[in-house]
């Protein structure tokens, strides 16, 4: 089959997929039921549905089961990693349909366990959790942490060995989202950027960690994104720019990722999207968490920024590099259903 089929068919499922439906939640919840077997049905069932909607599946089928959906979609995930055939594919595709089927907190709380429980701790994706989320859904975050691992999420990070530039900044993000004021100071942006500006490129030799820590520590992010958007205003480029030197370290780097993804994020997540798709990043489980987390968030916006950077629909991208099947089909299920929203 010609890649130019093969995307067409590609779309034809996921378009499929959005528009079938059933005349009931406990419709869906039968036919679910009915399905463990075949992934297909599982992603025609649940891909196209909205949050409000996949929550009211789960509820009826503990209702009508005496079980968790989630805890059976994650249980058939173990079954199918514990099989040789094709068991690759099969426990991404029931790896995905559990994220998805989760509150955005429970979610981002089992993100976050998963990125510390890692022997090279995932940092790429606690910074998409605390430099991308209100503070309000820290919160939640938190919470949910607690509860489902009866731990501290803070105190996790705080404890990461060996410690890590990214590490310092994150605590510093914690911080941050504890500073609950909705209103924002354009007087205490201009301020922050310049001191942001003489402790960096305003200066010679590195940067001087302990003053972006504070501001970091300080700040809501909104206040953060204020300063970052005076800071080019004032010096004519973004501030990511000023760590671009000969004597950037691990902090500066840490420091550009995590700017970028706070105020630029469109084009953060759709750089992270392609990298992901083309196979070149460490990150493995990319791909699906930002589809997923960044579905019904701002998927509209980083599909406009991903065609105009790299020249294709990131369904086309999907379906070019991934192979066709239940898991190709559920991420370009996913794109497509923000095209239609």
């Amino acid at each position: 089959m010609s890649c130019e089929s093969e995307t067409n068919l590609c779309s034809f499922m996921a378009t499929k997929i959005l528009t079938s439906s059933s005349h009931s939640f406990e419709n869906d919840c039968k036919e679910i039921h009915d399905s463990w077997g075949g992934l297909n049905h599982l992603v025609q069932a649940l891909a196209g549905r909205t949050q409000l909607e996949r929550r009211q599946i789960r509820g009826t089928y503990m209702a009508m089961y005496g079980e968790d959906l989630i805890s059976c979609l994650q249980r058939n995930n173990m079954i199918s990693s514990q099989r040789n055939e094709a068991a690759g594919v099969s426990t991404k595709t029931f790896a995905a349909l559990s994220l998805w089927m989760l509150d955005p907190n429970e979610r981002d709380a089992i993100v976050a366990r998963e990125a510390l429980e890692q022997g090279d701790t995932n940092y790429k994706a606690l910074v998409e959790i605390f430099a991308g989320r209100k503070s309000s859904h820290i919160l939640l975050i938190k919470q949910a942490y607690y509860t489902t691992f009866r731990r501290q999420l803070d105190q996790d990070i705080a404890k990461i060995e060996p410690p890590h530039p990214y590490q310092r900044i994150l605590v510093a993000l914690a911080t941050s989202h504890k500073a609950h004021h909705t209103d924002v100071s354009q007087h205490i942006a201009k301020c922050d950027a310049r001191r942001l500006y003489e402790t960096g490129e305003g200066r010679s030799g590195a940067i001087e960690e302990g003053v972006v820590l504070e501001i970091f520590s300080k700040r809501s992010i909104p206040q953060l994104k204020l300063t970052l958007s005076s800071y080019k205003h004032i010096y004519g480029h973004d501030y990511t720019k000023s760590l671009i030197k000969e004597n950037c370290g691990e902090f500066e780097d840490a420091l550009k990722s995590v700017v970028k993804c706070m105020y630029t994020p469109g084009k953060y997540f759709a750089k992270a999207l392609y990298t992901s798709i083309k196979g070149t990043t460490k990150d493995k489980d990319a791909l699906v968490r930002v589809m997923v987390s960044r579905a019904e968030a701002d998927m509209d916006e980083i599909q406009r920024i991903f065609k105009k950077k790299y020249g294709m629909e990131l369904r086309d991208s999907i379906c070019e590099s991934i192979p066709c099947g239940d898991y190709r089909d559920f991420l370009v299920a996913l794109a497509i259903k923000t095209c239609n929203d």
